[in-house]
């Protein structure tokens, strides 16, 4: 099944794919119009889904056009977005040095936008660039999932756009001496250089988390680890790449960020940028959005075209100090 969170008449509604234009209202089924609803639903949910179906009959009357709709991202509130960090195995070579596990960051949800919902570039960012990405939607709670049950866990997959403000982070690193117990007299610390920049503002900023059409339930999608993907800007080709480039599969990822943190249904975990430059050596560190004319289209196999305009915003960052008082 492939599902959609849009917003028709005002009313924020879950939807079932019908044919390649339409979709069946799931209103009278989950009215709050929470994706959340209809995962914690389990089996009893989507066998009630697979009744309406069968109860409409084929009647398009009763369906709503895509033309109609206001797309927004298919898990309007997830309780935590997790991104992968440097999965793509394109990018090895340039590792200085690197865990041997998935590293990951969290993303707020404040900045998540649906299909052909714009990215917006203010120009204090700096370089801002995307990263077409597989993302996985949780199904079932889970902590200290073992890799083999991992993906009993999933529920679906989307398409995910990591936008990255690279200029922020560059803004944000610190260089700086980190203080530890030495090893040989715990009683005394000391100095070891570090280098840490923090993903708030350069991953997090509103709109940087594009995220749908479509949810797509877990049994249409075969193989997770072996999708293509492509990325588009202005429409040149920038990443034609594929998920078993990964240097973690879904059930790595997953089983790892539960030893730390408990997955819930309706958590997104977006598993790493595909970036592995198209045919003409174009790759996405050449798609500075404040240059690179939009729409940013990602597509990937079994799950649609993800496309969303880019919208620039002109002017300083403004006042955000405190006025000194006298």
């Amino acid at each position: 099944m492939k599902f959609a969170c849009f917003s028709y008449n005002n009313n924020v509604q879950l939807g079932l794919a019908v044919g390649e234009d339409h979709l069946l209202s799931l209103d009278e089924l989950f009215p709050s119009g929470d994706m959340a609803e209809l995962i914690n639903s389990g089996k009893a949910g989507l066998k009630s889904i697979q009744e309406l179906l069968e109860k409409q009959g084929g009647n398009k009357s009763s369906l709503i056009p895509l033309a109609d709709i206001n797309w927004l991202p298919p898990v309007t509130n997830p309780g935590k977005i997790c991104g992968v960090a440097m999965n793509n195995s394109a990018s090895n070579a340039r590792k200085i040095s690197a865990p041997d596990h998935p590293a990951f960051f969290l993303k707020p949800k404040s900045c998540l936008v649906g299909h052909l919902q714009p990215i917006v570039v203010r120009s204090y960012y700096g370089s801002v660039h995307p990263e077409p990405e597989l993302a996985v939607i949780i199904g079932r709670t889970g902590r200290d999932i073992e890799p083999e049950k991992a993906l009993e866990h999933v529920f679906g997959y989307t398409i995910f756009d990591d936008i990255t403000g690279n200029g922020m982070r560059a803004e944000d690193l610190f260089r700086y001496y980190a203080l530890y117990p030495k090893k040989d007299n715990p009683n005394e610390v000391e100095k070891v250089e570090q280098h840490l920049s923090y993903a708030a503002r350069y991953k997090g900023s509103d709109t940087f988390g594009c995220m749908g059409p479509w949810l797509v339930t877990a049994d249409v999608i075969k193989d997770p680890d072996n999708l293509d993907v492509f990325c588009h800007t202005g429409g040149e080709l920038i990443a034609e790449d594929s998920t078993r480039y990964y240097n973690f599969k879904v059930a790595e990822v997953l089983s790892f960020i539960s030893r730390f943190h408990t997955l819930h249904a309706g958590d997104v975990v977006s598993m790493g940028t595909a970036f592995k430059p198209s045919a003409n050596r174009k790759s996405i560190h050449h798609a500075n959005l404040q240059i690179v004319p939009g729409p940013v289209d990602v597509e990937i196999e079994g799950l649609g075209k993800l496309s969303n305009p880019v919208v620039l915003e002109k002017g300083d960052i403004g006042r955000w100090r405190l006025i000194p008082k006298d």
